[in-house]
This record gives C-alpha cells, sequence and structure tokens, in this order.
C-alpha cells in the first residue's frame, strides 16, 4: 500500500485497487487530478479490506478480476459491513458483458467503468460520487 497527500483542505480519501501495475498507475494519474485526493493504494483485495480497516476511504476504485480476492467480493463484505456500507466502490474493469455488469450491482457497487478508462468521464463521475458522499 501506498499514499500520496493530495493539496486542498476539502480532501477526499481515495482507495485504488488493481493487480496490474499499469492499471495502477494510470488510475493515480488519472485520480491526482481530483483536487483534494488523497491517494491510497492496494494490488489485490486483501490489502484492499486491509486499508479500508486502517483508514477508510470515501471511494474505492477498485478492479473486478484479481489474485487473493476479487472486486465482487470485497464489495460484498464491505457493503455487508454497517460502518463501512456508506464507502463509494466503482469497479473499473474489462469486463463488460451484462451479467457482469449486474454481478457489481448485486455486490453492491454504486457504479461501474470499463477499461479503456476515459479519463474526464471519470474525472466527472468521482466527482459527482463523492458530492453526494460523506465529506
Amino acid at each position: 500500500m501506498t499514499e500520496q497527500p493530495g493539496g486542498d483542505d476539502r480532501q477526499h480519501t481515495l482507495l485504488l485497487v488493481d493487480d496490474n501495475p499499469q492499471n495502477l498507475e494510470l488510475l493515480e494519474i488519472y485520480a491526482s487530478e481530483l483536487p483534494g485526493a488523497r491517494i491510497v493504494t492496494a494490488t489485490n483485495g486483501l490489502e484492499a479490506l486491509d486499508a479500508v480497516a486502517a483508514n477508510p476511504p470515501d471511494l474505492i476504485l477498485m478492479d473486478i478480476m484479481m489474485p487473493k480476492m476479487s472486486g465482487f467480493e470485497v464489495c460484498k463484505r464491505l457493503k455487508s459491513d454497517p460502518k463501512k456500507r456508506d464507502i463509494i466502490v466503482v469497479m473499473v474493469t474489462a469486463l463488460s458483458e451484462t451479467g457482469d455488469v449486474e454481478r457489481a450491482a448485486e455486490c453492491g457497487a454504486d457504479d461501474y467503468v470499463t477499461k479503456p478508462i476515459d479519463r474526464a468521464a471519470l474525472l466527472e463521475l468521482m466527482k459527482n460520487l463523492l458530492g453526494r458522499g460523506r465529506s
């Protein structure tokens, strides 16, 4: 896990989770454009749960297909915990079948973004979700 401080007084903690280093780096670059972003990263589902336990984020951008624990399972665990269910979870994945989108929704994901990621659309989505999320 790594952390990168943001530069705004309206800080939001973002947890980025992906087992592919290039994808994780791209997510970090995009997320760092969000004013006030404090970025934490994890490379698998178990690390993500540890990061949430240490300091619950405002928003999680998470891959689905990962070793040790899938994004679906992480999301299901978070959303079933009353203390963590309000954390915003966005699945970021190459999976784009209708069944995958439905499964993400069933697990409690707040939104679903397919790869390749549109930077502007992702930033707008994060701003919108954080606007309705906790401050």
